[in-house]
């Protein structure tokens, strides 16, 4: 089949829909596992795929979506602060790692590259709006809390993140599914 735009356009739609159902779901999955089942950061990791699958704007639309939807289905993650800080820090995950791919050579270290940007970006956005958003409500948002909250608690899933997110790229990469 010869892949035109509108062909490549139909497939980046149906691999954001997979990645945002995958936000749906994986949370399930881990919820079994009450002692780390949020450390593994669930919905970080379709839509870090996301990114290297359909490119930066479906990878946003996709990050800023998720934990929105979820909260509409599920009433989780609460909505405030949580999720709404969440919504900010998964669309800078998808559109920095499908910026980052779009943009650099595609050879395996860059993957890492996107990656790990990604990951960093997404953390210091969650971190940000975290403090407009304890603010507003009369709290505050510590270096503690970001420590905490956005490396310490997550090591879990950053560690699974960086080992199997490359290795998931690299198949679809060699599957021809991805460039």
């Amino acid at each position: 089949m010869k892949t035109n735009r509108k062909n490549l356009s139909t497939l980046h739609l149906l691999y954001a829909a997979v990645c945002l159902a995958l936000c749906l779901l994986l949370p399930f999955v881990t919820g079994q596992i009450p002692e780390i089942g949020k450390m593994l950061l669930p919905m970080h990791f379709p839509v870090l795929l996301a990114g290297f699958l359909c490119g930066p704007w479906w990878a946003l639309a996709v990050g800023a979506v998720a934990p929105l939807l979820r909260f509409a289905l599920t009433g989780m993650p609460p909505i405030y602060p949580t999720g709404t800080a969440m919504a900010f820090e998964l669309a800078a995950y998808g559109v920095v790692a499908g910026l980052l791919w779009k943009a650099l050579p595609k050879k395996t270290v860059h993957i890492y590259t996107a990656l790990v940007a990604a990951m960093l970006l997404g953390r210091v956005v969650w971190g940000a709006v975290m403090v407009v958003l304890t603010d507003l409500g009369g709290s505050a948002f510590t270096w503690s809390a970001f420590l905490a909250g956005g490396f310490l608690n997550a090591i879990p899933g950053i560690i699974a993140q960086l080992l199997l997110i490359p290795v998931v790229v690299m198949a679809l990469r060699k599957a021809g599914v991805i460039a």
